[in-house]
């Protein structure tokens, strides 16, 4: 009896040290498993991280190299934008420099065309001086001066008409276009607003006055 006893322990110790074993490796396999998924967890962050720090690398290297294309397209049209400004800039100088001969050149010609008018004017003019000079020369009677001084009025507005000066008509109704009236009479002879006397005669080149007309109105 006591034989059995004996045998029952043993196979009983033998069971339980046979479970011990067993739950012994379980719990060495788990830890084996939960050690191998840390690290695999733990290579996975690394490798994450690693890839991030390459993508940060390739975006900074791609930022960079955008930088360097921008500053290279900015370098070239700056200098487009200098050649251009050259450019203008010569374009000015010579325009201003242009204009200043033109205007030179303009005064010049004015000058020229006042100085040839001017001896157009006097070359018509200076026969009738001639002829009031042999006029008051002459030793004869009233009758010849005045024959002379006629002759002399009558060249000397021919001259006027080849130079297109012509008497401003006094005849008629005052117009303070072309008459400066000087004084004012009552006539009743005369209409309203009348020239009844013309005190200095005017002359007009074309649409422009030369001189107006000193005129006595009346009424």
């Amino acid at each position: 009896m006591s034989g059995i006893n004996k045998t029952n322990n043993v196979e009983g110790e033998t069971n339980e040290s046979l479970k011990n074993e067993e739950v012994n490796e379980t719990l060495k396999d788990k830890v084996d498993t939960d050690s191998s998924e840390i690290l695999e967890d733990e290579q996975k962050l690394e490798d994450e991280e690693f890839e991030e720090l390459q993508e940060d690398n390739s975006s900074s290297e791609k930022e960079l190299e955008e930088m360097k294309i921008l500053s290279s397209k900015l370098k070239d049209e700056n200098a487009k934008l200098k050649n251009e400004l050259d450019t203008v800039k010569e374009r000015l100088l010579r325009t201003a420099a242009e204009y200043e001969n033109y205007r030179n050149r303009t005064a010049k010609e004015k000058e020229g065309i006042y100085s040839d008018a001017c001896l157009d004017v006097l070359k018509d003019i200076l026969p009738a001086l001639d002829n009031m000079e042999r006029a008051s020369s002459i030793e004869g009677s009233v009758e010849d001066l005045k024959k002379g001084i006629d002759m002399t009025v009558r060249q000397f507005k021919e001259s006027l008409t080849k130079l297109g000066v012509e008497e401003i008509d006094a005849s008629g109704e005052f117009d303070p276009n072309i008459h400066n009236a000087v004084m004012h009479v009552e006539d009743e002879n005369l209409g309203e607003n009348a020239i009844a006397e013309v005190l200095q005669k005017g002359y007009k080149k074309e649409d422009k006055v030369i001189r107006y007309s000193m005129v006595k109105v009346a009424n």
